[in-house]
This record gives C-alpha cells, sequence and structure tokens, in this order.
C-alpha cells in the first residue's frame, strides 16, 4: 500500500471515527450548492424564451412571409397555438421559474385578446331568417340521407357545396318538398322556401394547379363553384352568394399550395364590393379561416356570424375531429342572432347554421 493511500484509509477510518466531522464536510457542500444554485428569476432560460418567441409568433403572425404559404398555415392553426401555454407553464412550474412564468403573460395575454372573445356563448333569441351552409362532399355514400337531414334543419335558406352530377338529382328531389325554390350552378347550390331572382353564377378563377391530376373528370368539368342570387323576404330583397373557393394542400416542393383558394378569394371579394343591396349573406366552404390574410378583402366587408354570435370556435372540418372553421357564413347590412353546427351527415364537413335579423 502507498503512502497516499494509506492516508486516505486513515481519513476514512477517522471519519467513521468522528461522525461529527463527516456531518460538518456535508453540511459545507450543501451550503456552496444553496450558494451557487441560480435564483428562481435564472432557472429556466429556455423555457421563457420560447414562451416570448411563442407570444412574439401570435402577435406578429401577420408579419411572417407567406412564401410557400407559411403565414396561411400558421393562421389557419392559430388558435391551437394556445395549447403550447399550459406546456410551457407546466415546466416553468417544474424548474420553478419564475422567469418562464412572467414570460408566459406575453402569450396568454394575446391569446385572450385574439380569440378570447370566441370562448362565450354570444348567442341570443330572435331572429327574421335561418341560413345554413353544407360542402356534402363528392364521396359523400348518401346523398338522400343527407338531404333529409338538411331539409329538417328548418333553414329557410340552404346552400350546398360540392354537388356532382350524380348526387344532383338525389338531393333536388330530397329537397323539393321542404324548398320550392332552388338553383344549381356547377358544384353549387342554393335552395329557399322563398322566391329567388337574378341569379347568376360568380367567376371565382379557379386553377387546380398541383391538384389538377387528383380531381374527378366530371368535377373539374362543373367548372362554376361560386352564385349569386336574390331572395325575395318580407322584409326586402337580400342578396345571397354561394361558394366554394379552391381546396389548400400541403405539397413537398409547393409548400402550403393555396393559390386557387386565394385568387378565388380575391374574385369573391371583388364580386361583393361591387353588390348594389345592401343586405349581403356569403355562404359556403372557403377553405380558411377568417384569421388567413387570404380573406382581408372579405372580412373588411362582411362579418363572421360564429364571430358576432356563436359560441366557442364553430370548428367545421373535418367531421371526426374538427380542427378548422373553413365553412363559412358571413354577413352585412343584417344581424346574426345565433350561430351554430348541425349534426354530422355522410360528408368529412360538418354543416353550420345562422339565425340572422333585420
Amino acid at each position: 500500500m502507498t503512502r497516499v493511500d494509506t492516508a486516505e484509509a486513515e481519513q476514512r477510518e477517522a471519519g467513521r471515527r468522528d461522525p461529527g466531522s463527516r456531518t460538518w464536510r456535508a453540511g459545507i457542500r450543501r451550503a456552496i450548492r444553496i450558494v451557487f444554485r441560480p435564483g428562481p428569476w435564472k432557472r429556466g432560460p429556455v423555457l421563457a424564451a420560447l414562451a416570448l418567441l411563442l407570444g412574439l409568433l401570435m402577435l406578429l403572425h401577420a408579419q411572417i412571409t407567406d412564401r410557400g404559404g407559411l403565414g396561411s398555415l400558421v393562421e389557419t392553426f392559430l388558435p391551437w397555438f394556445g395549447l403550447f401555454i399550459p406546456v410551457l407553464l407546466a415546466g416553468a412550474l417544474w424548474r420553478r421559474s419564475a422567469s418562464a412564468v412572467a414570460a408566459l403573460l406575453l402569450p396568454v395575454t394575446v391569446w385572450l385578446n385574439l380569440f378570447g372573445g370566441l370562448l362565450g356563448d354570444k348567442s341570443h333569441s330572435g331572429g327574421d331568417l335561418t341560413v345554413a351552409s353544407h360542402n356534402v362532399g363528392a364521396d359523400n355514400p348518401d346523398p338522400a340521407g343527407t338531404a333529409r337531414d338538411l331539409a329538417a334543419s328548418g333553414a329557410d335558406v340552404l346552400a350546398l357545396e360540392e354537388i356532382t352530377p350524380q348526387s344532383k338529382p338525389l338531393y333536388e328531389k330530397g329537397l323539393a318538398r321542404a324548398y320550392p325554390y332552388h338553383t344549381v350552378q356547377g358544384t353549387v347550390g342554393l335552395w329557399s322556401k322563398l322566391p329567388l331572382s337574378d341569379t347568376e353564377p360568380v367567376d371565382i378563377k379557379m386553377d387546380y394547379g398541383p391538384l389538377a391530376d387528383t380531381k374527378p373528370v366530371d368535377m373539374k368539368m362543373a367548372y362554376s363553384r361560386a352564385l349569386r342570387s336574390t331572395v325575395a323576404t318580407d322584409q326586402g330583397p337580400l342578396a345571397v352568394y354561394v361558394a366554394h373557393l379552391g381546396s389548400v394542400r400541403v405539397f413537398p416542393r409547393n409548400g402550403f399550395w393555396t393559390d386557387s383558394r386565394d385568387r378565388g378569394a380575391k374574385a369573391l371579394a371583388e364580386a361583393v364590393a361591387t353588390e348594389p343591396n345592401e343586405r349581403v349573406v356569403l355562404l359556403g366552404d372557403l377553405n380558411g379561416t377568417m384569421d388567413d390574410r387570404a380573406f382581408d378583402g372579405i372580412t373588411s366587408q362582411l362579418h363572421s356570424v360564429q364571430d358576432k354570435a356563436g359560441d366557442g370556435f364553430g370548428f367545421s372540418w373535418p367531421t371526426k375531429f374538427p380542427v378548422a372553421r373553413i365553412d363559412q357564413i358571413l354577413v352585412r347590412g343584417v344581424e346574426p342572432t345565433s350561430a351554430w353546427s348541425l349534426p354530422a351527415t355522410g360528408s368529412d364537413h360538418l354543416p353550420v347554421a345562422a339565425g340572422i335579423s333585420w
């Protein structure tokens, strides 16, 4: 045994004989850790940084580049960014980080400012007219059943999107008794309990782009995907637009492809801008949420019934687990009294409805 080993053995033996000395050394080490341990304001710098980035992302979402559709993609799912807040809060509490908790005030404030108004029920009784809209789905296995469900909804004015040549006779037959007036233009249609007039298609500049090879031939042939009509009500004429804007997809080469949808939104905004009737309702599958910058031209003229009179976010797609409201009812010159979703049909979209009042 070397001299060093002998000294260490003697120290260990001394420690066993003198437990107070061992306790004293442990106390010294504990005191050193306490002195040099970061305080609550210095813990969790990564969590604090992530909280600030989340808040800035939601606050400055309109400044995000839309190259590759990035801005539209973020804005489509913007409400869901709030789910990161409790995750970061749990991490901050686990780390006992006061700085991270304080930093979370930014995303909480921004999220509540953007979406807090949607959390309560803003509907109220009354209403002169009930309108509804439904993307019935080109692959709907039961168009006749869907027609029966929609006829039982009690809507006075009903808009359908994605009508195929094969399903058109089934919807016309199933809705005939409840709605004596109707018009179908391409893949969109309008059924009404009140007389219709001045019906015409609206050119929304459809371009299937990368989706061209995925669309059935009959869907591409039915080029018209928007219409405008006048509904004769007891309170006067009501201009009704029905639209099904272009699809959006995520492609490896194209990113979040929204070109056709965006062109359609611009054309639709221009059509509404030239509408002489002061009372306007827009119904349809717009393939986007109203937080998306692509709809600024529309939302500057019309307001969403869900924002004014809905209960919650009113997500409408997909049916099994709705994550976004892409089926819209927007109005001008009338006041929404309530907004809700109807029960699911054979489509991958939920029908949406609203009561409006003069």
